[in-house]
Order: C-alpha cells, then sequence, then structure tokens
C-alpha cells in the first residue's frame, strides 16, 4: 500500500477557500454524472449528498480543476427508486456521455447501479451506499467509502451493554440497508450478551407503527433500536411518545443524525441516538473548513451524507490528477493501493474494493444539539441515560 497521501488534498483545499488559485483554462468541462434522491423516502440524505458534491464542484472549479479542466456535475433524481437509478446511470454513460460518475444515495440504489457501473467498466466511487452485500459480488469498479451498515448500530448496543442493560427490541424496514444493519445488530447484541426480546420489519413507505409498537410496548424491552430512514423514524418517534412506548435507550440508523429530526420533533427528539459516519467536531484535516463552508453555501450544518459526496468527489479528482487518466484501471489501481485520511476521515479498501478504515459516531440528541457520546475517545460529551419515560419529560 502507498503511504498516506494528503498533500493533494489539504493544500487544494486551503488555497481553495482562500481564493488564491487561478480558474482552470478554458477547455471542454470534465462532465461527472451520479443520480440522487432529491424526491421520495430517501430525499432528505438525498440533498445533502447532491449539495456535497455542488460545493465539491465549486472548490475545484475555483481552483486548478481536474486535469486543467472545470468539472460539471450531471446529477438526476432517482425519486428514491433503484430501477430508476439504473435507468439514469445507463443514461448518464450511453447518452450524456460523462466521463466520470460518483454513487447515488442508499445501498439499494447503490446496488443496482453498481451492475451498470460493471457493465461499462466505469469506476463507481460509493459514497453512501453501505450494506457488505454489495461487495460480496467480485465486482470490480465499485469502491466503498463509508463504514459498513453492520455496524450502524454498534454504538448503541455497545453503550446499552456497559450501562447494564439486559433486553432489546429490533424494528426495521423491509429494504437492502435496514436489512443489512439489523443482521449486523442481531450478531453485535448476542456478542454483548443482550436479549432480544422482539424483532419485526415493516414495508418502505409505512407511517403508521401503532400495531407494531404497541406489540413492542407490551414485551418491555430496556432498548430499541431502530434501522430506518428520515420519516419514519419521525413517525416512529412521534408516535411512541403518543403510545407512551417507553425505554432506556432508542436508537436508530439514518434520520436520527440529521438536524432536520430534531426541527420536526422539538423536545420530543430528545435523548434519541443516531448513528452517523461523520461529525464537524471530528479531528479529520479540513473537516472544520468543509464544515465552515457548507454553511456559508447552504445556510445549514452538513450532515455526513454531505461531507460523504464532498470527499468522494475530491478523492476522484486526486486519482485522476495524480494519475493524469480517467482510465478506469488505472483510477482503480490507485485507489485500491490508497491508505489516507480525507474530510471524512480514513479510507483503506481491501481487494473487493470494501472499506476498512471508515469509523462511526453515535450521536445523542441533548438540549437541541447532536453530541458525539461515542467511541469514547472522539466523545464530546457524555450519554444522558437512562431516557426518563414521557411521562416525567
Amino acid at each position: 500500500m502507498v503511504s498516506i497521501r494528503l498533500i493533494a488534498l489539504l493544500s487544494s483545499f486551503t488555497v481553495l477557500l482562500a481564493g488564491a488559485v487561478p480558474t482552470p483554462a478554458q477547455q471542454p468541462p470534465l462532465r461527472i454524472g451520479a443520480s440522487l434522491s432529491l424526491t421520495g423516502t430517501y430525499a432528505k440524505p438525498g440533498l445533502y449528498g447532491r449539495e456535497g458534491y455542488a460545493l465539491c464542484q465549486k472548490h475545484l472549479n475555483g481552483g486548478t480543476g481536474v486535469l486543467g479542466r472545470s468539472i460539471e456535475f450531471v446529477i438526476y433524481d432517482d425519486r428514491s427508486d433503484p430501477q430508476t437509478g439504473v435507468r439514469l446511470y445507463e443514461k448518464l454513460i450511453t447518452e450524456d456521455r460523462v466521463e466520470a460518475v460518483l454513487g447515488p444515495y442508499s445501498s439499494a440504489i447503490t446496488e443496482a447501479v453498481a451492475n451498470v457501473a460493471e457493465k461499462y467498466r466505469k469506476l463507481l466511487l460509493a459514497p453512501l451506499g453501505s450494506a457488505g452485500s454489495i461487495w460480496e459480488k467480485g465486482r470490480r469498479y465499485v469502491i466503498m467509502m463509508v463504514s459498513p451498515a453492520e455496524v450502524y448500530l454498534e454504538g448503541l448496543l455497545d453503550m446499552a451493554a456497559r450501562n447494564g442493560l439486559k433486553s432489546v427490541a429490533l424494528i426495521y424496514e423491509d429494504t437492502v440497508f435496514p436489512k443489512t444493519a439489523m443482521k449486523g445488530a442481531v450478531a453485535s447484541a448476542r456478542k454483548r450478551g443482550l436479549e432480544i426480546v422482539f424483532q419485526e420489519a415493516y414495508p418502505k413507505a409505512q407511517t403508521d407503527f401503532a400495531a407494531l409498537l404497541t406489540k413492542l410496548k407490551a414485551v418491555r424491552p430496556d432498548v430499541l433500536a431502530a434501522a430506518t430512514y428520515f420519516d419514519d423514524v419521525v413517525a416512529i418517534t412521534r408516535q411512541m411518545k403518543e403510545l407512551d412506548v417507553n425505554v432506556k435507550m432508542f436508537g436508530t440508523t439514518v434520520g436520527g443524525d440529521l438536524p432536520e429530526f430534531y426541527k420536526a420533533l422539538g423536545r420530543t427528539g430528545e435523548y434519541v441516538y443516531g448513528a452517523s459516519q461523520w461529525e464537524p467536531s471530528l479531528a479529520y484535516p479540513g473537516a472544520g473548513e468543509f464544515a465552515a463552508a457548507y454553511q456559508a453555501e447552504f445556510n445549514r450544518a452538513p450532515s455526513y451524507h454531505a461531507a460523504a459526496a464532498y470527499a468522494a468527489c475530491l478523492l476522484l479528482a486526486e486519482a485522476i490528477n495524480l494519475t493524469g487518466s480517467l482510465d478506469s484501471e488505472r483510477l482503480r489501481e490507485y485507489l485500491f493501493k490508497l491508505q489516507t485520511v480525507t474530510v471524512f476521515g480514513a479510507f483503506d479498501v481491501d481487494e473487493r474494493g470494501y472499506q476498512m478504515s471508515h469509523r462511526m459516531v453515535t450521536i445523542q440528541w441533548q438540549d437541541g444539539r447532536q453530541v458525539v457520546v461515542w467511541p469514547d475517545d472522539v466523545a464530546t460529551g457524555k450519554i444522558r441515560h437512562p431516557t426518563p419515560p414521557w411521562s416525567q419529560r
């Protein structure tokens, strides 16, 4: 493996923010294609991903660009649907003739479009696909940026066991990422001696969880671990209060980590734990500058989805610039050997393109703020435990 490569990314990022480099020469822009979920179930994180790509485009074009050219994203809305994603990546490659592609949001759509990337031998950096199964099918050109779905709930369950809790209920959407996250949660719970007293899936786009929560309430678990997306976790949290479902810890995969979660729920969102791939407080090179630039550009704080998309775009640009090529084989060789730390965190993949080094964190909502509470070495605060009953809040 090559040694850690920070100089290119960090120096260019710092100079770009300072505005001290000339713009790329007037050549045709290098077009990069992607689909993102701008409507539908995955729209909240999908929009963050689009903004991450947009900020990367702005910063690269404010500098020397890629191969001396500006970049231009061609982004379509896949409507949170895998088959729409497939059609769009086919269009991007065969009709729009983009010179490179980057990944969509969600494991389900990444899984689907990975086949298109393989078909046309296009390198696909996947910043927002985490199901380990994507990298178990012998694909050559798909590269993982994030920690795998299987570890999303590890922080919650580790803290539960360390605080003497004994039983856990598991609920999850019946799609690729939540099912994979739940597989990991089952293994993590058993490893830590937690008894699984309830486990149930629900269909995509479900909005009424009363029946599920009523059954869950009857078994009185200490912990509720939910493999969710944004809309369902907001509905579940609200309906837990309405039905007086009380647990000592309640944590989620996707949704509970987004700023919009607290905006939607207010103090009903207090004490909830969320899994996150990145937070602005983490001491990654350029993370603070990225967060400030994002806030200035979009008037809101970035989520990990924005940071992952931004880092994937910069990493692709670095690979193209340092190899001097858009050839997928050369880019693949470079990235498969690379060990680095980006704005988003550690990057190091194995022979499958599977991410080995990136770390998850767990946040808890405390007084309207996202506080990193796990793991201990990067925590910015202590957990507030146990969660008080609704009647005492």
